[in-house]
């Protein structure tokens, strides 16, 4: 009797364990389906919101909205393409000069750097993603614009203006170059921090065997560490044009504001982002409310849509080298 005494609390001790731990594990499901059918359904809630305020305006200009070029909330006439020019424009330029800077600034702080580089220069590169989009647009008036105006188009254009893409240096150097330049430098973080994470998940089994076999660093970061991660860096890049795409207020500020189509970066043009944050607070009419719905509408079908051609092309990466 004795011993039987002896086990059976421990029995129900084990019981009661099991039963606290298959609790919390009920709890922490419920509470992860709670967290994500409530992005499910704000997500859904932005969507519907948008797409019935669009309606008024996808009724009266259709399609054609996206080829029509006037935006005049006076006369009633409305259309997206000098703004899907901005917007792809300032993003492309943004991405190609940002996406070979980060990966090599990943690279660097991955493999290259020392660690007391590394631990210095590591957090001051996320720390340039901290600084609100407005304080770096308000630099880029102040500061930058002009030193691009005087010191960047002008050789630009005496090597490159042959071109057609960098006229002659503007005066006030707000343009879609300057924008670019600064969506640029509020990628380079994003795409840097998490190609460096990258980087250095790569087991450091497949290194050292490269490099046991007489690899060279360069040999083993073009063979072994870039073909690893290379999905991962396309989705963070993705990530940084995603960022581009939805830039409203340092673009707002350096862009310029212009309504015509140039091939030109040095002048001014305008995107989608920008304009809705530049009119949404003073609508003249129903129409124009409408009309930036209608932005907002193609601005999120094409953020979804470069989201799910990035995770596509990673899959098709993946399942090549499976």
């Amino acid at each position: 009797m004795s011993l039987l005494a002896s086990i059976r609390p421990r029995a129900g001790g084990r019981a009661s364990a099991s039963f606290e731990a298959s609790r919390g594990d009920l709890i922490l499901r419920g509470l992860c389906l709670g967290a994500g059918l409530l992005v499910l359904v704000t997500l859904v809630g932005v969507v519907f919101e948008i797409a019935r305020e669009a309606a008024p305006a996808i009724s009266k200009y259709g399609l054609a909205f996206l080829g029509h070029t006037a935006w005049a909330p006076n006369t009633g006439h409305f259309g997206a393409a000098v703004l899907l020019f901005g917007t792809g424009v300032t993003s492309f330029v943004a991405l190609t000069v940002a996406a070979p800077l980060a990966i090599g600034i990943g690279l660097y702080l991955a493999m290259l750097a020392p660690k007391p580089v590394r631990t210095i220069v590591g957090p001051l590169v996320e720390m340039l993603a901290a600084i609100p989009s407005v304080v770096l647009g308000f630099w880029a008036i102040i500061v930058f614009s002009p030193f691009v105006s005087q010191h960047v188009e002008g050789p630009l254009h005496t090597i490159f203006g042959w071109t057609g893409l960098f006229g002659p240096a503007q005066p006030t150097g707000l343009s879609m170059f300057t924008a670019s330049l600064i969506l640029a430098v509020m990628i380079i973080p994003i795409v840097a921090s998490l190609s460096r994470d990258l980087f250095l998940s790569v087991p450091a089994e497949l290194k050292d065997g490269a490099e046991a076999l007489g690899a060279t660093r360069w040999e083993v970061i073009r063979g072994v560490v870039l073909p690893t991660t290379a999905s991962g860096v396309l989705s963070a890049v993705m990530l940084g044009l995603g960022r581009a795409l939805g830039e409203a207020l340092a673009v707002a500020l350096t862009i310029g504001g212009g309504t015509v189509i140039h091939a030109d970066l040095f002048q001014t043009g305008n995107t989608m982002a920008a304009l809705i944050a530049q009119q949404i607070t003073y609508i003249e009419t129903n129409l124009q409310k409408h009309a930036l719905y209608y932005l907002a509408l193609i601005l999120l079908v094409i953020g979804v849509a470069t989201n799910l051609i990035a995770r596509w092309i990673a899959r098709r990466y993946s399942a090549g080298r499976g």
